[in-house]
């Protein structure tokens, strides 16, 4: 393996790419595979780059030192000589056009420069790459733009001016008007800065190219979603389900609101928030924002759900009534929606006076369509995190708390002295996947959600309703429709779960091990493809067996929860049907947007990995 040159930390000069100027970087880290250097600019840029792209500092500084080798007595001398023209003096008038062509030359030489300047404004950053929790690919912003665009234009202009005249040769009186011409340039750097940053102060007003059907079609959502969910549930309710009695009796609105009920779903929050500001548990920093910062985060969401199931215990022993829940399931889900809409109304107010570089590459610009996909990146109230908070913690842990009322529920309703084999088996895997996603808790930052989408509706909503009062759905229809499974029958689904499990978790660890440090020993025998974006894209290993081996394995275990509910109605199937069609809609969003960041990579790592989600389907 060759030796590398440059150390991690080194202060060297890199060549930025499309110029032949060298500006001050540090050596963060180098790929012995690929031979890259991945430095950092004095802007927080991160590239990567050839090793004949880079300089150490000494070379640059002798060729300084050779620049200014008379003395200054020498140049003295040479200022009091005679002004008499010797006869190897050019006549006046050529000096007068020599100095004109030289100056030509400058001003050429600084166009050049100046070219160089507004470069950066097209560039892509590499920080803030997204990715899923369970695997998605990483994303680029929209439309390639980074908002940090004007800042990195200021800043590679007085570091252009510095590197053109700190190692010029001129005399000194050339270099002044050189500075003359630098302000003349800056002028007409800012001029054209303050046009720039009068388009991009927040991404403009977009109606092409939006998801989910654009503002019609999140509008629909926004008004069917929380409708559908409560009649899934009333037909969940009743004995003999059916579709032939679609619609299910409707309860009246006042059936459905209590103030009390309310309460006790603000006060789970409440517990929840307190548990997240504990100072337990490590702080590690999240993607490099669009402006180069990185925030911190602490994990403490395992915890959490240990203290949560102390105070469920404290509860049972001071003989609080957790059937409250079940008796009450249905004022709890309208709760938590409009929990919701006041929290996505708050989030929508404050995001209005958010600068730029706070808003989410997702958002629009649209009031609607904003609203639901989220406009604010990292809403935050001092430290605490709204976003971070709500994707693990009150939706999360109170799926887990829901089936645990759900299996107290069957045991009293159907007068059983221990719950069913279908019902701990539902209740087993859905905890092992809870505890999974809060045992990888830090996964979470690489994912789309907090790295690409806004806070808006569609997350909270999401995280608050959709997680703990659907994903608990299984458990929900086994009180009122129980199924017996025998111990052969449990053996294949718990195989089926493993199966699952193993396949996500593998290919998890995998991903977040690669994407950490790719140069690990350990992932040596991982076939990639090297990207324009300097990432590369994992075409062997579980990677290489489908291009979403996770998201196999997620369908696989989404399977597993339902089989213990029995064949008699597809109700607990929709779980199922749901999924598969969130992750069709996922991995198409992944191809759409991998296909424009990558572009020939990408058709490369298709033709190399042609089975997208499960290897029969392309």
């Amino acid at each position: 393996m060759p030796s590398r040159k440059f150390a991690d930390g080194e202060v060297v000069r890199g060549r930025w790419p499309g110029s032949s100027l060298y500006y001050e970087v540090e050596i963060l880290s180098h790929d012995s595979h690929s031979q890259l250097y991945t430095v950092k600019y004095k802007d927080g840029t991160e590239l990567e780059l050839k090793e004949n792209d880079i300089k150490p500092l000494t070379s640059f500084r002798q060729r300084k030192s050779g620049s200014t080798s008379s003395s200054p007595s020498r140049r003295r001398g040479s200022r009091s000589r005679s002004r008499s023209r010797s006869p190897g003096r050019p006549p006046r008038s050529s000096r007068r056009s020599a100095s004109a062509s030289h100056q030509a030359d400058i001003k050429e030489m600084r166009k050049e420069v100046l070219e160089v300047k507004l470069t950066p404004l097209v560039l892509k950053p590499f920080g803030n790459s997204i990715s899923r929790y369970n695997g998605e690919p990483e994303r680029t912003e929209r439309d390639g733009l980074p908002h940090r665009n004007t800042e990195e234009k200021f800043h590679l202009s007085e570091e252009s001016s510095y590197i053109s005249t700190q190692y010029s040769l001129r005399p000194r009186r050339e270099e002044i008007k050189l500075k003359d011409i630098d302000s003349k340039e800056e002028n007409i750097v800012a001029t054209k800065g303050s046009t720039l940053l009068k388009t991009s102060e927040g991404p403009a007003t977009q109606t092409e190219g939006l998801e989910f059907g654009g503002v019609p079609g999140v509008f629909l959502i926004m008004l069917g979603l929380p409708a559908f969910l409560f009649l899934l549930l009333l037909m969940c309710k009743q004995k003999e389900p059916s579709l032939l009695n679609f619609p299910p009796p409707l309860p009246a609105l006042s059936d459905l609101w209590e103030t009390r009920v309310f309460g006790v779903y603000l006060l789970w929050f409440l517990l929840q928030a307190l548990f997240y500001l504990l100072p337990v548990g490590k702080v590690v920093e999240g993607m490099p924002l669009t402006d180069g910062r990185r925030l911190k985060y602490r994990l403490n969401g395992f915890y959490a759900l240990l203290l949560t199931a102390a105070a469920i215990g404290a509860a049972v022993f001071w003989g609080l009534p957790l059937l409250f829940v079940y008796q009450h399931f249905l004022q709890l889900v309208l709760a938590a929606f409009a929990f919701t809409v006041a929290l996505s109304t708050y989030l929508a107010v404050r995001a209005a006076g958010a600068p730029p570089a706070a808003l989410a590459p997702a958002s629009s610009g649209n009031a609607i369509y904003d609203f639901f996909i989220g406009r604010e990146l990292n809403p935050r109230i001092g430290t605490f995190d709204l976003k971070y908070f709500c994707e693990l913690r009150p939706g999360l842990i109170g799926w887990v708390v829901v089936n645990l009322v759900m299996l107290l529920a069957e045991m009293k309703l159907q007068d059983r002295a221990a719950p069913s084999l279908a019902m701990i088996l539902v209740n087993s895997f859905q905890l092992l996947y809870v505890v999974d996603a809060l045992w990888n808790e830090e996964a979470l930052l690489t994912t789309m959600d907090i790295t690409h989408d806004g806070f808006g509706f569609m997350l909270a909503f999401g995280d608050l309703v959709w997680v703990p009062f659907i994903y608990s759905f299984q458990a929900f229809y086994l009180v009122n429709h129980p199924n017996e499974v025998s111990w052969p029958m449990a053996s294949l689904i718990i195989a089926l779960k493993l199966c699952g499990y193993v396949i996500f978790r593998c290919a998890n660890s995998q991903k977040n091990a690669f994407r950490k440090n790719p140069s690990d020993p350990k992932l040596a025998h991982l076939k990639t493809i090297h990207t324009s974006t300097g990432k590369n894209l994992l075409v062997s290993g579980w990677w290489g067996f489908v291009r979403h081996p996770n998201y196999l394995g997620d369908l696989i275990m989404a399977l597993a929860w339902s089989l213990p509910c029995g064949f008699k109605h597809i109700l607990p199937y929709f779980y199922v049907i749901y999924f598969a069609m969130l992750l069709v809609h996922r991995e198409a969003r992944d191809e759409r947007q991998c296909r424009t960041k990558y572009g020939r990579a990408w058709e490369q790592y298709r033709q190399r990995v042609p089975y997208r989600i499960v290897p029969y389907v392309y």
